[in-house]
């Protein structure tokens, strides 16, 4: 009886001991953002526009996790009734590495690839041309500071590349979007 006793107790320590170990490797995020376009649509100026991702993460060692998720972004085109919208997926890997001895304020490195299409749109929300996805990439910089309770804010500067060709009627464009985004992430740990 002492034996089995024994092993129990061997057995609930283990599966605590991996419970304990797997918490906090997961997280989730909302990013909302601004974005800074580096080039023009056609002969078009684009406006500042803005957008949101929501991701998760898992982080399979100390400080590097693999994070993906969605984003939607849209821009507006100065002096037409178009605008245009970029959705799709993110995924890549990140890299979170406290500053010093601070147990709370964190650097995060995050680079990787989104998966987006073009939309353009007219003033009524029809779209008039889908560009179909295609792969980009991403860099990000910026900090992470725990908030308590396992929630962390997320201030970020990066850059995004994402080019595709668009129809217009019987002529093909190829459009890049460029663009610097500015967001500010909430994450809750679990």
């Amino acid at each position: 009886m002492k034996t089995s006793k024994l092993y129990l107790v061997c057995a609930i320590s283990l599966l605590m001991s991996s419970i304990t170990f797997a918490q906090n490797k997961w997280s989730v995020e909302l990013r909302p953002g601004i974005n800074f376009p580096t080039e023009d649509f056609v002969d078009s100026n684009v406006e500042t526009g803005f957008g949101f991702e929501v991701a998760g993460s898992y982080r399979f060692m100390d400080h590097l996790g693999a994070y993906a998720g969605w984003g939607y972004n849209t821009f507006k085109i100065e002096n037409s009734d178009l605008d245009f919208d970029l959705t799709g997926y993110i995924f890549g890997l990140e890299f979170i590495h406290p500053i010093g001895t601070s147990e709370k304020l964190s650097y995060l490195l995050r680079g990787g690839g989104i998966y987006n299409h073009i939309e353009i749109e007219n003033t009524d929300g029809d779209i008039v041309e889908d560009s179909g996805h295609g792969l980009g990439w991403e860099l990000g910089v910026g900090l992470n500071y725990e908030l308590g309770a396992n929630w962390n804010l997320r201030p970020q500067f990066g850059y995004r590349a994402f080019s595709r060709d668009v129809e217009f009627g019987e002529s093909t464009s190829n459009f890049d979007v460029n663009y610097f985004v500015f967001a500010v992430g909430v994450a809750k740990i679990f």
